[in-house]
């Protein structure tokens, strides 16, 4: 028997975004009911009565800021280059050197 699919079901957990996100203005109470939850986001602020699955403004206070990010960076320098090409072998490549050449049978 084969699972069937469904696109944009009921979401599974109940961890609001509101919990981690920076607009939000969270206040608890002593019990369960006792919970108010505020976006500071929107203008005017306006309470939430639910707990919220997706938002389009979520800010996570988790996230570092543009300065952490900088001070937590490394340099990274590159090394220097390799010569390319192919190695013949241990020894050292032998010089070809280019000029006029002298046969010493030549009689003028």
């Amino acid at each position: 028997m084969s699972k069937s699919i469904v696109k944009d079901g009921t979401p599974i957990g109940s961890a609001s975004l509101c919990r981690t996100c920076s607009y939000a203005l969270i206040m608890r109470g002593y019990r369960e009911s006792e919970l108010v939850t505020i976006c500071d986001y929107a203008q005017p602020n306006f309470i939430i009565p639910f707990l919220v699955y997706e938002c389009s403004r979520y800010y996570d206070k988790n996230r570092p800021n543009w300065q952490q990010m900088k001070d937590l960076a490394i340099t990274v320098t590159p090394a220097p280059l390799k010569p390319v090409g192919f190695k013949t072998g241990m020894f050292p490549p032998v010089k070809v050197t280019v000029g006029p050449q002298d046969d010493g049978d030549c009689d003028d």
